[in-house]
């Protein structure tokens, strides 16, 4: 099922990747022969979506969530970090968008010469980006992968620049207005920072080992289950839907080893009901062991 998964996810990398390569020649083309910087600008972002599928296709080969001898628990980071290299491209085209529209006001270029065809090249190159933009996501979505879920986002902020850059030019083309295409440019920026944001904000959590689940929803699930007496000391790390991993210790009504492993094996088996897919390491303690903290930190409570 692994291996499937990564499948599907290589193919749809490498059919944007096939995609955005197209909205880069369009685009350029279009920037030097119309003398516009903000489209310019904007086949550079798209070179980035380029950049970031091959990235994708790099990190999601790395990314084979079976755990082996020098991962043993995994390879799922690899993912997050090629979703921050997402978030890090996001950031240099922000930076190219805003210099770009400085530049602009500071030293204006010739005047743009813009006709129909232009347009219409605009127009195609911006249906491109929407179909890629939901198929990626919603792929994505249905797969669970953060890298294309990632680059969905990176697409949808190439969309934006691509409305923001074709209303400018219509300006341009059917009432002279020069200034439009600078002016537009700015409020790109913000978008483009706020899809990196998104894309930081979704990963951080697993490479910082962010807790995953609550503790009490843990200690909950795990004292409905017979036989067990109280648990503490959780701690748990991750992202729910692709990997959970859970630490605990668990208090057993069970005097012999068998008795304690068979209430383990429920208690596994009842939180992979609950957050598959789920680690669990269980440190099994005897019935009269008593613990007044239930996870980690100073809001210890008692149990």
């Amino acid at each position: 099922m692994a291996s499937e998964h990564h499948r599907q996810v290589q193919f749809v990398l490498l059919l944007t990747l096939g995609l955005n390569l197209l909205v880069v020649v369009i685009k350029a083309g279009v920037g030097f022969m119309t003398g516009s910087l903000s489209l310019l600008a904007d086949a550079l972002h798209s070179v980035t979506d380029s950049v970031n599928n091959i990235l994708g296709l790099f990190t999601n080969r790395l990314a084979a969530p079976g755990p082996d001898r020098d991962h043993p628990y995994g390879h799922h980071k690899y993912e997050a970090i090629g979703a921050l290299g997402i978030a890090a491209f996001l950031g240099i085209t922000c930076f190219e968008i805003m210099r770009g529209a400085i530049s602009r006001l500071i030293t204006p270029g010739d005047p743009l010469k813009i006709n129909s065809i232009d347009l219409w090249l605009l127009l195609i190159v911006l249906g491109i980006n929407i179909y890629v933009a939901f198929y990626e996501r919603s792929v994505g979505k249905r797969l669970g992968s953060q890298i294309l879920i990632a680059d969905a986002y990176h697409t949808m902020s190439d969309i934006w620049i691509t409305l923001v850059v074709l209303a400018g030019l219509i300006g341009v083309r059917f009432f002279n207005l020069q200034w439009l295409d600078v002016v537009l440019a700015l409020p790109v920026a913000v978008l483009v920072l706020r899809s990196s944001w998104i894309v930081l904000k979704s990963n951080l959590p697993w490479l910082v080992d962010e807790i995953a689940i609550a503790p009490e929803a843990i200690h909950q699930v795990v004292t409905s289950v017979p036989g067990v007496i109280n648990c503490h000391d959780i701690a748990s790390r991750g992202l729910l839907g692709r990997q959970i991993f859970v630490d605990m210790h668990l208090v057993v009504d069970a005097t012999d080893v068998a008795t304690a492993h068979q209430i383990t094996e429920a208690v596994e088996n009842r939180l992979a009901e609950r957050y598959a897919p789920i680690r669990v390491t269980i440190h099994v303690e005897p019935p009269n062991y008593q613990s007044p903290q239930i996870t980690y930190g100073s809001d210890t409570q008692n149990l």
